[in-house]
């Protein structure tokens, strides 16, 4: 009864987190339309009329694109068989009978079993993360260093045995004392866990990349972006604006705004800045800010607490089902055992891929919606924000090697933005200023 007057809540909910995505103006639905038109009269991987790549990038594209597919599903389902083989051949509950001799403080015991767990499956993950580093380098979308690579990934590592174990201990603590609601009491521990993770994420950003004060090196572009700010009321002042050198690993561009509430801040890429114009960056600036206008970052969390809530539920149910069923054979006898946490994230690994579609349909309707917020936020700061808008996406694609025309499928199912290719052409089209037209998020000047 209980699951199910939460559920009836969550149904009322969940259309009003993802309703700011949905309502299309009249501009919006037509450039919409020339997009999709766009795109079907184009051969699949081809180029478009309004995002293009010259021969030599298009091959390179197209070969990374078809890469990209067959790592991102080899890499899902890799994910799901090794924990089921790591189970079925007894390593797991190995691992426990190891951290357990470790002595009957569960601390010990606890992070012990989390480090040989993150020891394994991160050896059992390199080979496909070597593959994509070496592509990376190979392609030109990378210029970071072997040593400087496995060096966040050893940081990497540490961040997540630290805060990751601490989650466990979490997780076990409230297991043992709530056998039949440890999912619901672990759920509500994770909404301020959640929310103190995204404003402090501009605190651990700095231990892999390096930032310095946007008004030291380029105050002109400061005073520009404060201008696309005071537009959408965001009270982000200059010394909160920050050059983040991206260029000691990436060659791609990007600029975002980080963090919440006092820990907010605008990060733009140096890369961005020596590839793109300044009014390109403007627009890049500008689709960022509107994930924060549009409260993209209160929506999402509260989407993924909502999602949560269910998810740890049904996860519940199978954990107990799962360890009813093996429990003999992987030598798990209940869901209080440390072996047990190997059990769930296998769950959760075959919820994710479940969900891909749905996770990446509503973030694709959320980039849009930044785009179109970003389009309309440089209107009257730059002298042609169609031509701007598609100038972005040309240089952002071709940084990137972005193939210009995916797959149907591949983009519904794997792409958490739209394709490049569609997002150049609704730009190129959008014109909400036009007679007869209104913009969706600024009134009309």
């Amino acid at each position: 009864m209980v699951l199910r007057r939460w559920l009836a809540l969550l149904s009322l909910i969940l259309p009003l987190l993802v309703a700011g995505c949905a309502h299309e103006t009249a501009a919006e639905h037509a450039a919409n339309q020339y997009a999709a038109q766009e795109m079907a009269a184009a051969p699949l991987h081809g180029n478009l009329p309004d995002y293009s790549l010259p021969p030599g990038k298009l091959a390179k594209a197209q070969h990374l694109a078809a890469v990209r597919v067959t790592t991102h599903f080899a890499d899902e389902i890799w994910g799901v068989v090794y924990l089921i083989l790591l189970l079925w051949l007894g390593v797991i509950a190995w691992m426990r009978d190891r951290a357990v001799r470790m002595g009957n403080n569960r601390w010990l015991q606890g992070f012990s079993f989390l480090l040989l767990f993150l020891i394994a499956t991160t050896l059992l993950e390199l080979p496909l993360d070597l593959y994509r580093q070496h592509l990376s380098l190979k392609y030109g979308l990378s210029v970071q260093g072997w040593a400087s690579w496995f060096g966040d990934i050893g940081k990497s590592f540490l961040l997540t045995w630290l805060f990751g174990g601490l989650l466990v201990m979490l997780l076990f603590w409230v297991i043992r004392k709530l056998p039949r609601r440890w999912w619901l009491a672990f759920w509500a521990a994770m909404i301020p866990v959640g929310i103190f993770a995204v404003f402090a994420m501009p605190y651990i950003e700095p231990l892999f990349n390096h930032y310095e004060p946007l008004m030291k090196t380029h105050p002109s572009l400061v005073a520009r972006l404060e201008q696309v700010a005071q537009r959408g009321h965001m009270n982000i002042p200059p010394d909160r604006m920050f050059l983040m050198k991206a260029s000691a690993k990436y060659t791609t561009l990007n600029a975002d705004v980080e963090g919440f509430g006092h820990s907010k801040r605008v990060v733009v890429w140096d890369t961005s800045i020596s590839s793109a114009t300044p009014d390109e960056i403007l627009f890049i600036f500008g689709h960022e800010s509107g994930h924060y206008v549009l409260h993209h970052i209160v929506r999402g969390m509260l989407l993924s607490f909502a999602v949560g809530f269910v998810l740890l539920y049904f996860g519940y149910r199978l954990l107990r089902w799962i360890i009813a069923r093996f429990g003999a054979r992987w030598r798990i006898p209940s869901q209080e055992d440390w072996a047990a946490l190997a059990v769930l994230l296998l769950i959760f690994s075959v919820f994710s891929i479940v969900l891909e579609p749905m996770t990446d349909s509503l973030s694709r309707a959320q980039e849009h919606a930044a785009d179109v917020y970003g389009q309309e936020a440089i209107h009257g700061i730059v002298a042609n924000p169609q031509q701007t808008v598609k100038g972005a996406f040309d240089v952002l694609g071709e940084t990137a090697l972005e193939d210009p025309n995916p797959s149907p499928f591949v983009e519904f199912w794997t792409y958490d933005h739209p394709a490049t290719g569609r997002r150049a052409a609704f730009g190129v089209a959008y014109n909400p200023w036009a007679p007869g037209m209104q913009p969706k998020y600024f009134k009309k000047q």
